[in-house]
This record gives C-alpha cells, structure tokens and sequence, in this order.
C-alpha cells in the first residue's frame, strides 16, 4: 500500500501555480492526529515527513519555504479550464482512465482514516538542512487516529508556488510519518516538470512507436530474403 503525490505545473497559471494529485492508501503505523492549518505549522511525525532521493531529499530549489503552510485551492474551478480538462480526460466517465487520476475525481483532496474523513487543505514545507520536510494540513477540526487504521486520499489542488520551485523526480519518505505505513516508501512525491500529457500525445507516441516496428520488421524480413537468393 502506497500514499501518493504528483505534481505538475498549472496550464492555466503555469508561472505561478502547480497542480497537486492525491491518490493510494496505507496503514497507520502509530497513533496520532492530523492537524489543522490554524494549529503550529511546526513540523511532526502526526502529519509531516522527511523526504529521501534523489537530490539526497532536497526537493526545494527556489523560494525555499520555512515552516510554512501552502493552501489548496479547488481544481475544478470555472476559471481553470485547461488544468481540469486535463484531469477530466483521464478519470472513469471523462473519456480516458490513467492510474496516476483515477482516484482524482473529487474537487479538492481528502483524506479518511477510519471513519473520519476532512478535506486537505494545506500542505507544510519546511526547508530542512539535511532532509526536506512535507505534510497536509485538513481543514475543520483535527482528526485523530490509532495503529492499525486505514488512511486513504484523493483528490487534487492547487497551490500557489511554481514547478521551477521545486527538483523534478520522485521522493520516498522516511519511515516518520505516523499515518503511514512503517517503511520507506509508503509516501511518494512525484515531481514532474512538464505539463500532464494529453491523451492525444500518449496516441502519437504509441503511432510512432508502431509505424518504427513496422518498418523494422519489413526491412528484416527484407533482408532476409535477400540473403536466401545470394
């Protein structure tokens, strides 16, 4: 079981906003509660992480955060058109399914752990020295949970914080956070640079690849034939 992240710069704002996906599930390692973004945005094992590889856990680049909380910001709104088609096309009923989006049907992301759910509306970035750290902040009130307990989340946002701002690549945790499972890994960010590829593209490149094998395969039997007749 896997919690994940991708993120990816915004079409619509794409100098100013990232697009946030949350998708996967895991198994709460230890006790503990997700805070909210009104409580001390200071990092803890309840609701924040340690990030590892690559760039030995540096995913800060640019405008290094300090003990700060970023807020999520609807996907679907009216104005964000590109970035909501995007997602659209590729969840069950839009036209196309991906795995990366297919849980990320709702508006903005939620997280449920037992038999509480709260909307996630915050992420913490701190800057660290030796690994940077990352966390959600929900909204409402804060959620508590127990060993054992199932987490999942959903859903996608935006901030207000460029894809120039952080190392592309995909980022482990540390075995910290306590929502999570107990090993490294049960946390993935995935930072992409470019733009979430539109089904279109993922067509082309599949045409090319099958237009190359085709005249790969001609020019062999080709050749082979010719080498019968000498």
């Amino acid at each position: 079981a896997q919690l994940i992240i991708s993120v990816y710069p915004s079409q619509d704002n794409p100098t100013n906003q990232t697009i946030w996906i949350f998708s996967g599930s895991s198994t709460a390692r230890d006790s503990g509660g997700l805070r909210t973004s009104s409580s001390s945005s200071n990092s803890h094992p309840d609701d924040t992480w340690w990030l590892t590889t690559p760039n030995s856990g540096n995913i800060y680049n640019a405008n290094k955060p300090s003990n700060t909380n970023f807020s999520l910001s609807p996907l679907f709104a009216s104005s964000n058109t590109a970035d909501r088609n995007s997602v659209l096309s590729r969840i069950p009923g839009g036209g196309k399914t991906n795995i990366t989006f297919a849980a990320s049907t709702t508006n903005t992301p939620t997280i449920t752990i037992s038999s509480g759910n709260r909307t996630i509306s915050h992420l913490f970035m701190q800057d660290d020295t030796t690994l940077d750290q990352m966390g959600i902040r929900v909204s409402g009130s804060n959620l508590s949970y127990s060993s054992g307990n199932a987490s999942a989340w959903v859903g996608a946002g935006l901030i207000n914080k460029p894809i120039g701002d952080f190392f592309a690549g995909t980022y482990d945790n540390t075995p910290t956070a306590y929502f999570a499972a107990n090993s490294q890994g049960s946390i993935k960010v995935r930072v992409n640079s470019a733009f979430i590829p539109e089904p279109e593209e993922y067509a082309l490149v599949f045409a090319l690849f099958a237009l190359g094998f085709v005249f790969f395969h001609r020019r062999r039997m080709q050749k082979k034939r010719q080498a019968t007749t000498l």
